[in-house]
């Protein structure tokens, strides 16, 4: 239900505030259909998106036609079986359109699936619907609003995808991350965010795609949420190693951005931990990542500038800012090189800290989601992991002064998304009040 008093769209009952995985486990035991689950999240879209934004298209009578064939199944089809997925509108699907956030691909009908939403509907995952992006996942705003506080920012580019499952319109969605924005939009929103390593999920299939930096992640309300929807398209079982490995408390060169309150969070969620029996000590990153911001910054505009190559003839002029800023940088291929060779040797350092310290406790965002839903946000905390191609989890664990969401960011080395999932669960019955 809205409350107009403060804008949150966070308040919700029935099937539609059921979990992914207890959707899964009734509709396993046919205690639920998902022709139900399903017609609930369809009727809370109705309600709260009006005003949130957070879908770009639904079709209420295929995803109707989905779930009555998961429900006539003899079996089911896979660990997903009947519960309803968003989709990040820069994502193909075969019978929906994809735009892309752009007037170039208005009712563009790709033929087939990516192959990251091909690997939903083999695990039997009802499509819902495409949720909302900005221009190429681009990281200029495009007015979808917080569902905590519809006058404060979501995050961007997967803001539909966040802001889908914060207000109970789907209980997973999945993103795009180049930056920050899975982790970002997940923290903003406070569900849980899982940003894979760079080839953690399949990204076959993605067009535009920047090959060393765009990153596939799901957004959920628990973690076995996520468990269970990167167990069902990677066939990985989530088990750890340690079952309580050491952690590093990282904060980062960008600290000083921090909020008072972001730094509130992090401080205090590494004295819980600790007081839990972890062994977390402070960690500094090497001088490998003293020019990081811009090495990040040189590999970003230059595979946009690549991947965009055939938009930006047919219509720069008409993209945002920031796309057009990126498509006339002059980076040469001497820069690129040179960059990628910097994020290699900053990947093997901190290759090193991992040896000692498995787990990275960080910030996931400078502070509170802001009134502001036209500016650019700071991803400051997500774009140095983004460029480490190891997998990041945020999760939600606290409120600001204003009453928005804050979280932490839990971040490992490249290949180890099981096992961060894993340590993950166990770190959020600490960290959640």
């Amino acid at each position: 239900m809205t409350d107009t008093e403060t804008g949150s769209l966070v308040a919700a009952d029935g099937l539609c505030s059921l979990t992914a995985t207890e959707a899964a486990r009734r509709i396993a035991a046919g205690e639920i259909t998902s022709e139900a689950l399903v017609g609930a999240c369809l009727e809370r879209i109705g309600k709260c998106d009006g005003e949130l934004g957070a879908w770009r298209f639904v079709d209420p009578g295929l995803a109707l036609e989905q779930a009555r064939e998961r429900d006539a199944a003899t079996g089911p089809r896979g660990p997903l079986h009947g519960v309803p997925v968003g989709v990040k509108d820069v994502l193909d699907t075969f019978d929906m359109p994809t735009e892309y956030g752009s007037a170039l691909y208005e009712g563009h009908r790709p033929a087939v699936d990516s192959n990251c939403v091909a690997a939903l509907r083999r695990a039997g995952a009802v499509i819902l619907g495409k949720t909302t992006t900005t221009e190429f996942a681009s990281p200029v705003p495009v007015g979808v609003r917080n569902p905590h506080g519809t006058d404060r920012s979501p995050g961007v580019s997967s803001s539909g995808s966040a802001a889908a499952v914060a207000a109970f319109m789907a209980p997973l969605a999945n993103g795009t991350q180049t930056g920050g924005s899975v982790i970002l939009p997940a923290a903003f929103c406070g569900v849980v965010g899982y940003k894979a390593s760079l080839d953690g999920l399949d990204r076959g299939g993605i067009r535009n795609l920047k090959p060393h930096l765009d990153t596939l992640g799901y957004f959920a309300r628990s973690v076995a949420d996520i468990g269970l929807v990167h167990g069902a398209v990677t066939g990985e079982s989530a088990a750890a190693g340690d079952a309580r490995p050491r952690i590093g408390l990282c904060r980062t060169a960008a600290w000083d951005e921090a909020e008072p309150p972001a730094r509130t969070v992090l401080e205090n969620a590494a004295a819980a931990l600790g007081a839990a029996g972890y062994d977390v000590a402070d960690i500094d990153l090497p001088p490998e990542f003293d020019a990081i911001e811009s090495t990040f910054r040189v590999i970003s505009n230059f595979e946009a500038k690549q991947a965009l190559a055939e938009e930006y003839r047919a219509g720069m002029d008409g993209m945002n800012h920031w796309l057009q800023e990126a498509g006339r940088s002059s980076w040469t291929e001497g820069d690129y090189d040179g960059a990628r060779a910097a994020a290699a040797v900053a990947r093997t350092a901190l290759g090193r800290i991992f040896e000692t310290f498995p787990v990275l406790l960080t910030p996931s965002t400078a502070g509170e989601a802001p009134a502001d839903l036209e500016r650019i946000s700071v991803s400051s905390f997500n774009r140095t992991w983004t460029l480490m191609h190891g997998p990041a989890i945020t999760l939600p664990v606290a409120a600001g002064p204003a009453g928005m969401p804050l979280g932490v960011q839990l971040v490992a080395r490249p290949g180890a998304d099981a096992a961060l999932i894993s340590w993950s669960a166990e770190i959020a019955d600490v960290l959640t009040p």
